[in-house]
């Protein structure tokens, strides 16, 4: 796979620091845990997180701006009674940044079966929300008056 030298636009360009910044951490993006995002309605998300062999207790959900971060993290567990051949299931520590769109809220979260799921909402503002302007007919009574042209002689 190819990578790319950014850095030559950085000095040419203003504002776009963020773009080039999202761009170079495409490579470097995690696949642990795996996860699903799905449209459960017309302002609705779910962010659905593999989390199996973690615990509630061991998952912590922050959502600050337009951020939502998912972190795990296993606790110390004391020996258990046999020696394990073979771990396939991950217990690493994680974390998954996602960028939310404007007015997305988490709504509430849920671990179910090795699953986290995550409820977001978009709610939109009034003020934000776009709004029809009735058009009316102009009454004859209410007619435009037109002022007199004083032309100089």
């Amino acid at each position: 796979m190819r990578t790319f030298d950014l850095s030559p636009l950085y000095r040419s360009t203003v504002g776009f620091d963020r773009l080039f910044s999202m761009m170079d951490g495409f490579d470097a993006a995690p696949g642990y845990p795996p996860y699903n995002i799905e449209r459960t309605g017309e302002n609705d998300y779910r962010v659905t997180v593999a989390v199996a062999g973690f615990g509630a207790d061991e998952l912590s959900i922050e959502s600050k701006e337009n951020t939502l971060t998912i972190k795990g993290g296993k606790q110390a567990t004391p020996e258990q009674n046999g020696e394990v051949l073979y771990q396939g299931i991950a217990a690493r520590a994680f974390e998954r940044v996602f960028q939310l769109a404007d007015y997305v809220q988490v709504k509430n979260a849920a671990l179910e079966n090795g699953l986290l799921h995550v409820d977001l909402v978009r709610e939109i503002p009034e003020a934000k929300k776009p709004r029809q302007i009735p058009i009316g007919n102009v009454d004859a009574k209410a007619k435009p008056q037109v002022v007199e042209n004083k032309v100089a002689a």
